[in-house]
């Protein structure tokens, strides 16, 4: 719109002094970019001239969160309501406008233009709510995805699943505002309801850098830099190695901490926390300690807070989204990020929030594709189902099955062919892709079945269903197959159906599934020689499970997984800020060697030392020169000392004054 029509909109002219509201230069919005073309939806359409002097009072805060297209509004029709609203007031003050004065005319223009502003406002904020309300009113009995459905074809938006990667986009592509659980929240209950109060609040940073991975709340502690920071290694074929470091400071820290996590008492930690507020590893090793006593707020605050901490240390370099960046595992300081990405994906789940949790999920698995420490192929299908980002998952299992074998592993053999099924349920698919969708899940699902026979009973006993005698008794799928399946494997089993299983309790599902139950049974009594082949290969590849399948384990605490695991990992102790470190280990720096170490000494040594901790045997300290320093009779003085100075100690005040304080009481001691 030109300069004049908005004059003439206005009824006047425009003083030279006075402020202008910014807005783009005459240009069609189809040829702009989104971010040009979302300021041009969103300035007040009637207001050429604005008293303000701050840049965001000229930004609609709502009209940005809540876009016009949402709603099914155009700007058109804001600007036809404008031009009949400009016209009534003209004519409301026609002749004594007409009249005044040159200098008059000047000092009546902003405050008729800012009641203006305010009257659209009101007017376009009480149409929304009485769309809104009227949408809700009738749509209130009906299924949340229904609505959201409705709402979505209505207004043209996204699904809340992810669209169909394209094959530009690398499969591990992370988008920044998919890790906002807010993003996710904001399209089942909108964005008032989200954000409530916080909007005036962002306006005052106490924080110093702007965070994709969290975001930082009043309460937390002033933000000091704790030591932690970023180095690039090396960066060849696309892709870069970094790595975190401690400074000196961090490293002191690092140990009182490991001090503290020998103590086993969590009141250690919080007293370090008091002073260095922002390590990363007491914030995480307090946080599982807040959850074991269910106090999921303050576990789920810790970890964003040990996030924030580490993503302020980050090189300038270092990208979430695109990929290519890699962080080396055997590094202890790397570690935490891992850790703490995990648990925060893991309080996403719980949340109800499956889509950002599976842009966490991506984000770990890229930073280590290849040896994937953190074993998350076990769980990345499970999170695309609940996200419904069926195409996403069909795409990573087609790209990685040549060179990872996904089919090999129980919970792709079954969750892609549930993809496929679910994907044929959609309603805006044709019939041909409906029935090819269709097809191939019956397919991959036998296939499955062949190669899994022991994952039926068990799922169908975690759906509550009760399979035929056909089934039951054949010796296929009967208790052989679970009993005669590896170790391995059945670990594999236990934490696919422990985690995923309610995934097939719907009817249409089960159906589906009994269907091609019946029709593997008959290529097994036809003897179809895909169904020795698939034995044969069972006991090849499944002897032993790897260490980053253990560790993944620990960390999904799925009872029935943790059950499965062998001997030789349930004895050894597991530290929840590092569980089951790998054994190639690559240390930058070196723990100081302790006066009374726990690791070393007899029973008799370690129930002295847990009364006494300054107690230690022969041959623990540094100065002794080494294991044969002392004589055993010198370790047998430092013992009997030891227990001198600890019955020293003992007093017997409380009895002397518990007669004083019940003398009627004196037959009860007898």
């Amino acid at each position: 719109m030109s300069r004049r029509a908005l004059r003439r909109l206005r009824g006047g002219t425009a003083r030279p002094g006075a402020p202008r509201a910014w807005r783009p230069a005459d240009t069609d919005v189809a040829g702009t970019d989104l971010h040009r073309a979302l300021w041009i939806h969103t300035s007040p359409p009637i207001v050429p001239f604005r008293c303000s002097a701050d840049i965001s009072d000229l930004i609609n805060i709502e009209d940005l969160d809540e876009a016009p297209g949402v709603n099914g509004e155009r700007t058109d029709c804001l600007l036809v309501d404008a031009v009949v609203s400009g016209n009534k007031r003209r004519a409301q003050s026609g002749h004594s406008e007409s009249t005044r004065g040159g200098d008059a005319a000047d000092t009546a223009v902003p405050s008729e233009q800012s009641n203006a502003c305010s009257k659209l406002r009101k007017k376009k904020r009480k149409q929304k709510n009485k769309k809104n309300a009227g949408e809700t009113s009738q749509n209130g009995l009906e299924d949340i995805d229904r609505i959201l459905e409705r709402i979505e074809d209505a207004s043209g938006a996204s699904r809340p699943g992810p669209p169909p990667l394209s094959a530009k986009k690398h499969v591990l592509y992370v988008e920044h505002r998919h890790l906002n659980p807010d993003t996710e929240l904001k399209r089942y209950f909108g964005a008032r309801a989200v954000l409530g109060e916080q909007r005036p609040r962002q306006r005052q940073r106490m924080y110093p850098k702007c965070t994709w991975l969290t975001t930082p709340k009043s309460t937390w502690p002033r933000y000091t830099k704790p030591g932690l920071s970023m180095r690039l290694l090396e960066s060849r074929k696309g892709r870069s190695a970094f790595a975190f470091e401690h400074s000196e400071e961090y490293q002191q820290t690092q140990h009182k901490f490991l001090a503290a996590v020998e103590s086993m008492e969590p009141n250690n930690i919080v007293v370090l926390l008091q002073s260095s507020p922002y390590h990363v590893d007491s914030l995480l090793q307090l946080s599982d300690a807040c959850r074991f006593q269910d106090d999921q707020e303050t576990a789920r605050d810790l970890v964003e807070r040990a996030l924030y901490s580490m993503e302020c240390a980050f090189h300038p370099l270092f990208s979430l989204t695109s990929g290519t960046c890699r962080l080396d595992y055997r590094r202890p300081e790397n570690r935490s990020f891992y850790l703490a990405l995990y648990k925060q994906m893991s309080f996403l789940e719980k949340r109800g929030c499956p889509r950002t949790a599976l842009e966490y999920c991506k984000l770990i698995l890229s930073l280590e594709p290849d040896e994937d420490p953190l074993c998350m192929l076990l769980l990345i299908d499970h999170l695309a189902l609940r996200a419904r980002s069926y195409e996403y998952l069909i795409r990573l299992f087609e790209e990685w099955e040549a060179h990872r074998n996904l089919s090999q592993l129980p919970n792709f053999a079954f969750s892609v062919p549930l993809a496929y099924f679910l994907l044929s349920q959609q309603a805006d698919l044709s019939e041909q892709e409906v029935s090819s969708a269709r097809e191939e899940a019956c397919v991959r699902i036998q296939q499955a079945l062949t190669m899994f026979p022991g994952v039926l009973m068990p799922l169908l006993e975690y759906c509550s269903v009760r399979p035929d005698a056909t089934v039951a008794t054949h010796h296929f799928f009967g208790p052989d197959a679970e009993i005669s399946q590896p170790p391995a494997l059945s670990q594999l089993v236990s934490l696919y159906l422990g985690r995923s299983h309610f995934l097939w309790k719907e009817p249409a599902t089960m159906s589906w599934l009994e269907e091609n139950v019946r029709k593997v049974l008959q290529a097994v009594d036809a003897g179809d020689p895909a169904v020795e082949a698939c034995e044969s290969r069972r006991k090849v590849l499944y002897q032993r499970a790897p260490r980053n399948i253990h560790r993944h384990v620990v960390l999904s605490e799925i009872k029935e997984a943790v059950a499965a695991l062998p001997p030789d990992v349930t004895t050894q102790s597991v530290l929840g800020f590092d569980p089951l470190p790998p054994l190639d280990t690559i240390y930058s720096y070196v723990r100081p060697e302790r006066l009374s170490p726990v690791s070393h000494g007899n029973t008799i040594a370690l129930f002295f030392r847990s009364l006494l901790p300054n107690y230690t045997v022969e041959g623990e300290r540094p100065e002794d020169g080494g294991p044969g320093g002392l004589h055993r009779d010198q370790g047998l003085n430092r013992l009997m000392l030891a227990v001198r100075d600890m019955m020293a100690n003992f007093h017997f005040h409380d009895l002397e004054v518990l007669p004083e304080e019940h003398p009627e009481g004196d037959g009860e001691w007898d």
